[in-house]
C-alpha cells in the first residue's frame, strides 16, 4: 500500500511515518523541511519526501501526489508557539482536508481514497448525539475565542462531517479522536469507542500518541476495521 502522511515530522506523524514503513508500506510525506525529518528515515528506499507546504502545492502536483496513494493519514497540527497559535496559516488543517477532498473528486479514483484524520475529542460529533455540560459549553466558546487552533480542527472535522458526509465515491474519510495526549516508548493496551465515555476538559483520559499512530496505521491497513469505522469519529483512549 502508497500512504500520503501530512505532518510527518509532528509528534504523532513521526510515529505514523515509522509504523508505515515497518509494515512494509510505501511512505510519501510533504514536509516543510527536510531537516525536520528524522535522519535515520531520510536515505530509506520506500519513503518519498516532497519539500513544501501543503497549502501551497500547486494543485496539479498535490492530484499527482494523490494519484498514486491509495490512503491519506492527516497529523497535521499548529506548532505552540505564539507565531504558529496566533500566526499564518490560520486554516492549516482544514484548509488541507478541502484540498485533499476536492483533489479527490476531481481525480475520480476507481477504489475510494481513505482518508484519516487526528481529530481531537473537543470537537463533539453530534450526529451521535453526543452533550456536554453548560461549564464545557462555556469553556470551549472560551477556546474558540482565544485558540485559533481549535476553531480550526473543529472547521476540519465539520467538513467531513457534514460536506463530504458517506455520499463521495471517490473518498471515505474517519476522524480518531484521542483525549489528552502523553509520549509513552511503547505500544499499551488501549481501547475504541464510538463517542467520549468522560468529560474531555473536566474528567479527561489519557492517549498515547504512539497508540494513536499505531490505531491510524491498522484503519487504513485493515479492512474490517476501516468497514468499522469509516464515515465515524472513534475516541481513543488507553486502557488503565
Amino acid at each position: 500500500m502508497a500512504v500520503l502522511v501530512l505532518g510527518a515530522t509532528g509528534a504523532t506523524g513521526r510515529l505514523v511515518v515509522r509504523e508505515l514503513l515497518l509494515r512494509g508500506d510505501r511512505v510519501k510525506v510533504v514536509v516543510r523541511a527536510l531537516e525536520r525529518m528524522d535522519r535515520d528515515l531520510i536515505a530509506c528506499e520506500s519513503l518519498d519526501i516532497v519539500v513544501s507546504n501543503v497549502l501551497d502545492l500547486p494543485e496539479a502536483q498535490l492530484m499527482a501526489h494523490l494519484r498514486e496513494c491509495e490512503a491519506v493519514i492527516c497529523c497535521l497540527g499548529h506548532n505552540l508557539t505564539l507565531n504558529g497559535i496566533y500566526g499564518q496559516p490560520r486554516k492549516l488543517v482544514s484548509g488541507t482536508i478541502k484540498r485533499i477532498c476536492q483533489a479527490a473528486a476531481q481525480l475520480k479514483p476507481s477504489q475510494p481514497i481513505k482518508l484519516v484524520l487526528m481529530s481531537t475529542t473537543g470537537f463533539q460529533n453530534r450526529r451521535r448525539g453526543e452533550v456536554v455540560s453548560w461549564r464545557h459549553r462555556m469553556v470551549i466558546q472560551l477556546v474558540r475565542q482565544l485558540l485559533p487552533p481549535h476553531v480550526d480542527n473543529e472547521e476540519a472535522a465539520r467538513y467531513l462531517q457534514y460536506q463530504v458526509g458517506d455520499a463521495s465515491p471517490y473518498l471515505e474519510w474517519v476522524a480518531v479522536r484521542p483525549d489528552s495526549l502523553v509520549d509513552h516508548s511503547f505500544k499499551t493496551e488501549f481501547s475504541v469507542h464510538p463517542s467520549p465515555t468522560c468529560d474531555p476538559l473536566f474528567a479527561p483520559r489519557k492517549s498515547s500518541r504512539i497508540n494513536v499512530a499505531h490505531f491510524m496505521v491498522e484503519l487504513v491497513g485493515s479492512p474490517q476495521t476501516w468497514s468499522r469505522w469509516k464515515q465515524d469519529m472513534p475516541v481513543l483512549y488507553n486502557n488503565p
